[in-house]
């Protein structure tokens, strides 16, 4: 099985190497790709140097599955070359995810969806995979009407630039600006560019994905999204109104069975999920669990999740592992 990592070198491809290496991910060929000014640049991986190629020879090498983290413009002009040579592609950039004839996948909610004909695959916005995750169980025991979302996201979800614009800033040094102001000491509620209806790209995703992943058009669903200064994870608050009445303890029972999720949620001993005990872990964490007092149906609770990890790499090796054990590679 040969394996192929579009972007081996930055902050995500970096995470994927992470994640297949804790997984025992098999292949028996590894291929670790990037932009031409990476090629021939060695990375040490598993106590094996590798060279990093291009992608015109990752192509013509016909991998079985390629994991891209290359951004959205490589995705859209790389990813059907690869399709055409007969590999899966699993990207993490928003190139594909509202393309009606390409699946949005979160393993746990929708992974049976995927067939031999998907050759590119999507995987979701990283603060939407951590949401829709959480709500999954509770969706199919009382259904949803709407969703309020607000979210406080790490700077590594921008990548490595802004972590080291953060990180100059922390030091009293100057600079490169990634973001429009400084983030360090600083909340910026703006992530992706504004759009037309005064939201964000990045709401939008959150808006539209949520929909697609659940197969519901009905669901109603409002986000705003936050940059915070930490490195770590993502965090939400969510608000979300079920289409029936609920008992709070089934609430957390369902939570505590489903797959990829951890209850932590003991507020009189000061436990609830934080981005810095969330790192580098690949599940998603939920706690905060309590009753909206203002209106019937409805639930607060506060979810937190390692963007780098459950919100790209993680779920990407799901989705492959995937393939895998159900025969379609």
């Amino acid at each position: 099985m040969k394996l192929a990592v579009v972007g081996a070198t930055g902050l995500v491809g970096t995470e994927i190497l992470e994640v297949l290496a804790e997984h025992n991910f098999p292949y028996s060929e590894l291929l670790l790709v990037a932009s031409e000014r990476s090629v021939g640049k060695q990375i040490e991986y598993k106590g094996k140097k590798y060279p990093v190629i291009g992608l015109a020879d990752a192509v013509a090498a016909k991998p079985e599955i390629a994991i891209f983290s290359a951004g959205g413009d490589t995705s859209l002009e790389w990813a059907p070359k690869f399709a055409e040579a007969g590999t899966y592609v699993i990207d993490n950039s928003s190139a594909w995810r509202m393309d009606p004839n390409k699946k949005l996948v979160v393993p746990e909610i929708n992974a049976k969806e995927i067939s031999k004909n998907d050759k590119i695959i999507a995987n979701p916005n990283c603060s939407t995979i951590q949401m829709v995750l959480a709500l999954e169980p509770l969706r199919q025991r009382y259904g949803i009407k709407r969703i309020v979302v607000s979210t406080y996201q790490s700077v590594t979800g921008t990548g490595k630039a802004a972590v080291d614009q953060m990180m100059a800033e922390r030091a009293g040094e100057t600079p490169t600006m990634v973001y429009p102001h400084k983030i360090d000491m600083n909340v910026l509620p703006h992530i992706d560019v504004f759009q037309s209806n005064g939201y964000t790209k990045e709401e939008m995703k959150m808006i539209n994905e949520t929909k697609k992943i659940f197969s519901d058009d009905t669901i109603n669903v409002t986000a705003t999204t936050v940059r915070i200064p930490t490195i770590g994870g993502h965090s939400e608050a969510v608000n979300v109104e079920f289409k029936v009445d609920f008992d709070l303890a089934e609430v957390r029972s369902l939570l505590e069975s489903a797959p990829g999720v951890i209850v932590q949620d003991d507020p009189a001993n000061f436990i609830y999920p934080m981005p810095i005990t969330a790192h580098k872990k690949d599940d998603v964490f939920v706690g905060r669990l309590r009753r909206d007092e203002s209106q019937p149906n409805t639930l607060n609770m506060w979810i937190v999740a390692d963007n780098l990890r459950k919100g790209a790499a993680t779920n990407a090796v799901q989705i492959a592992e995937y393939l895998l054990e159900n025969k379609l590679v």
